[in-house]
């Protein structure tokens, strides 16, 4: 049998995507990506956390009382890293497309390592006050640079799971850093340093380990890509480039201008997502600060208990996000996941805040924590399906998680001089989900009211003739 061979049309060749042949190229191709970019940028994010929230380890573990921690130094201490966190969030997204991802995230991340190294061998609480403020600037630009880099790397029914792995890997680091505190603390009277410090300077050492291999893992931007340690050939970012383009048509990058930046400042929806992200990690920054306090002086269990029972709701939270993420970009909708992950948190919270025996409270926080950690990427999903062009993405992205300080703001100030059942802080935190349930309602209701007039032929969505909102 003789086999013709024919010439395809490029239109021909895009009918062809889901020919097994281009089908097992893209999966070569994305495992590849998979592996280099989610996993490197989730091990940086994973000491981000650690690095973050240690404070509370160290506080049950004598530092309070070393430091002098008296009065509210500790909610002040917490609450000045969100300042300067908040502050330089806008230049992050700018500065990562100008410096490019390798060099600029790794570089953050070496700072704050170093950072931490400091915090260990501090001699006041000023000092670690003005340490962390420090680490507020260093640690802004990396959360905002990594969302804003897998944006731009995966079609928009596939980030909800990479965003998850990323993120999920952070709240599993999470749950470690309380086992690895608690190891640490026996170090005590070693070279004559205290245990708590110890937790700041093993976590410094490994932190500035990571951001050396991070320069390696992470990778520029598609169009740059194949320059990022011969990552992926030319063909192939050609190929990750098209099939981006078909799916959203943003993927060249646009000239920087400031007027270009700060216009989509005047889209509503912009506004909506970082509100939603507010009320988020109002919850999670609350738990992560706190929970070990509040396992210690609210339900009476000693260091070592409070530190080692810290760990398991970060890893539930972790198997939850894992589980809705990959059922959300199943069936390609974003808001009965998140529907389903807040209801967790309303019904968490008041077990955590009102019931009386220890067991059902800590039930409740598994719940609180689940819920609130498990919509931080489908909120991060949701967000990225329905933002279009390089700027917009970028300035969304900044306000986010400028956002996500103010929410951290707000958890410092909440859960502080309220034991045993931190009724203030619940309350707050109950507040901040029945917003979120309502802002998430108001944006799916216009979304589809924009998405029917688009289908009726009335406006065209983002510019682009075919472009629908995800719900």
């Amino acid at each position: 049998m003789v086999t013709q061979h024919v010439d395809l049309t490029e239109v021909q060749k895009e009918s062809l995507a889901d020919d097994y042949n281009l089908s097992h190229r893209e999966k070569q191709i994305m495992r590849k990506i998979d592996l280099r970019l989610v996993l490197g940028a989730a091990l940086g994010y994973s000491v981000n956390l650690m690095d973050r929230g240690n404070v509370g380890m160290a506080a049950i573990a004598g530092m309070l009382k070393d430091l002098d921690f008296v009065g509210y130094r500790y909610s002040l201490m917490v609450l000045m890293f969100f300042v300067t966190y908040v502050i330089f969030q806008p230049p992050s997204t700018v500065l990562i497309r100008k410096i490019g991802p390798p060099k600029f995230l790794s570089g953050i991340i070496l700072s704050w390592g170093i950072l931490m190294l400091g915090m260990g061998f501090a001699k006041s609480w000023s000092q670690v006050l003005a340490i962390r403020i420090l680490l507020g600037v260093f640690a802004a630009g990396y959360f905002p640079g990594c969302m804003y880099l897998l944006s731009c790397w995966y079609l928009r029914y596939e980030v909800q799971k990479r965003f998850s792995v990323f993120y999920g890997i952070g709240c599993v680091a999470s749950a470690l850093a309380g086992i690895l505190a608690f190891g640490l603390i026996h170090m005590d009277g070693v070279q004559g340093i205290a245990g708590w410090r110890w937790i700041f300077i093993m976590e410094g050492v490994i932190t500035v380990a990571l951001g050396v291999l991070c320069y390696i893992l992470i990778v520029d931007f598609p169009d740059k890509a194949s320059r990022s340690w011969r990552f992926l050939s030319v063909e192939e970012c050609d190929f990750v480039i098209s099939r981006i383009d078909r799916d959203r048509h943003d993927v060249e990058p646009e000239a920087f201008t400031l007027g270009r930046f700060l216009k989509p400042a005047l889209d509503i929806k912009i506004w909506g997502f970082a509100i939603l992200f507010c009320c988020l990690t109002m919850n999670t920054y609350a738990m992560a600060y706190f929970l070990p306090i509040i396992l210690s002086e609210g339900m009476g269990f000693g260091v070592g208990a409070s530190q080692c029972l810290s760990a398991p709701p970060w890893v539930f939270a972790a198997l939850v996000m894992f589980a809705t993420a990959w059922i959300g970009d199943k069936i390609q909708r974003r808001v009965p996941i998140l529907y389903f992950n807040v209801c967790l948190s309303l019904i968490g919270l008041p077990m955590m805040g009102f019931l009386q025996s220890n067991a059902g409270r800590y039930i409740g926080v598994f719940l609180t924590v689940a819920g609130a950690n498990a919509n931080v990427p489908a909120c991060m999903a949701w967000q990225a399906n329905n933002v279009r062009g390089q700027w917009t993405r970028a300035f969304s992205s900044a306000t986010l998680i400028a956002f996500d300080g103010i929410g951290g703001i707000i958890a410092s100030l909440v859960f502080e001089k309220d034991a045993p059942h931190y009724r203030p802080g619940v309350y707050t935190a109950l507040g901040a989900n029945i917003v979120f349930f309502l802002t998430v309602t108001a944006l799916a209701l216009w979304y589809r009211r924009c998405n029917r007039r688009a289908d009726r032929g009335e406006i065209i969505i983002a510019g682009v003739p075919g472009f629908r909102y995800t719900i």
